[in-house]
Formats: C-alpha cells, structure tokens, sequence
C-alpha cells in the first residue's frame, strides 16, 4: 500500500512530497528527486530514521523489540504531513521537502522514515528538516507497536518529543492524548 500526493515543482513537474508505504526507500534517489531541475538549491538537508532497540536500559533489555509495527489513518495522515511541509515553506522559504513515511511490519535496522528537505542556504534546510521531523513525532497520525519476546504494546509518546515540538509552536498533544495501550488521539485534522 502506498499513498502519495504530488505537487508540482518550481521546474513545472509534479513530484510527491509525502508517501506513505510499506517498501522501503533509496536515501539518494529521493534527495536527487528533490533536487532535480531546481538551480536554486545550494542545501540538502536529510533525516532517516530507522528501527532500534529502545534505550538499552536494564528493564528492557529482558524484553528485547523484535519488530516494530506502524499504522496510519490512510488519507488524513498525507493530508497533515503535507500542510505541515506548507508550513515549513511559510516558515524557513525552503524550495521543496520529502517525507517518506514507512507502515506495517518493520525489523530492527529497517528504515522507517525519511525526511528531507532542499532550501538555498543551509541553515533554512537544517531548521526545516528538524521542524518537519518533530511534527512527525508528536502530530502526525501514526501509531507505533513494538513487539517484544513478552508480547506486543503501543508505544507512548516521549517528553522529550513534546518539549521539541513546543520550541516550533506546536502543540504537545501526545501525552494527554494517549491512554496506556491504545493509540493516541488523532490530530485536529478533518478528512476531506
């Protein structure tokens, strides 16, 4: 399954932006995808993301992640990655962003998400791309299970994420918005 939405680009050629699916991606081919036709670009910033085993802490190190699983709410998930790059272009003036985000069953190492961004300058490019990657984090509609020798459960929202949001803006929903072992709430987010 893969759902995509295409823009077009400053050259007049449509490109998606976000794709949401279950294979896995090519780091250089989407960053010369974003890059293509755009004389303008003097920056490439890039983010992969990629499935590991917690923190390494003793408690878990008895219940160590075999696989983790990734779900979406098909449709309304592009939607709000796509007004969020909308966003990021308000925000930093980038010329183009990436977001390829992976669902279903992953292994640990597996690649789960790629976040790249082009601008003219790099500071714009690093800014952006670590605004979109805590978007992601904390607002977009995904839910994380990570499956473990001990059984399977939903992964709760960091802190962490919440206070890097914050500093962009963005509300911290997460925490107040998941009840332990199930997802947290959808974003306000309204399907087409």
């Amino acid at each position: 399954m893969q759902m995509e939405i295409a823009h077009t680009s400053a050259a007049g050629q449509a490109r998606p932006r976000v794709r949401v699916q279950a294979t896995d991606f090519d780091l250089s081919a989407e960053v010369a995808e974003l890059r293509a036709g755009d004389a303008g670009i003097g920056a490439v910033a890039a983010f992969v993301g990629t499935v590991r085993d917690r923190d390494g802490s003793a408690a878990q190190a008895a219940a160590p992640v075999s696989l983790l699983e990734l779900e979406h709410y098909p449709g309304m998930t592009e939607r709000a990655i796509e007004a969020m790059i909308d966003e990021a272009q308000r925000r930093f003036g980038i010329r183009g962003a990436r977001v390829v985000h992976r669902i279903g069953p992953l292994a640990l190492n597996e690649q789960i998400v790629l976040v790249a961004v082009a601008a003219a300058h790099r500071g714009e490019a690093f800014q952006a791309c670590e605004f979109l990657m805590d978007y992601l984090k904390t607002q977009a509609p995904f839910w994380k299970k990570e499956h473990c020798a001990d059984g399977a459960r939903w992964v709760d929202a960091r802190v962490a994420d919440d206070a890097a949001a914050a500093r962009w803006g963005l509300p911290a929903t997460n925490l107040a918005g998941s009840v332990a072992g199930l997802p947290p709430a959808l974003p306000a987010v309204q399907p087409a």
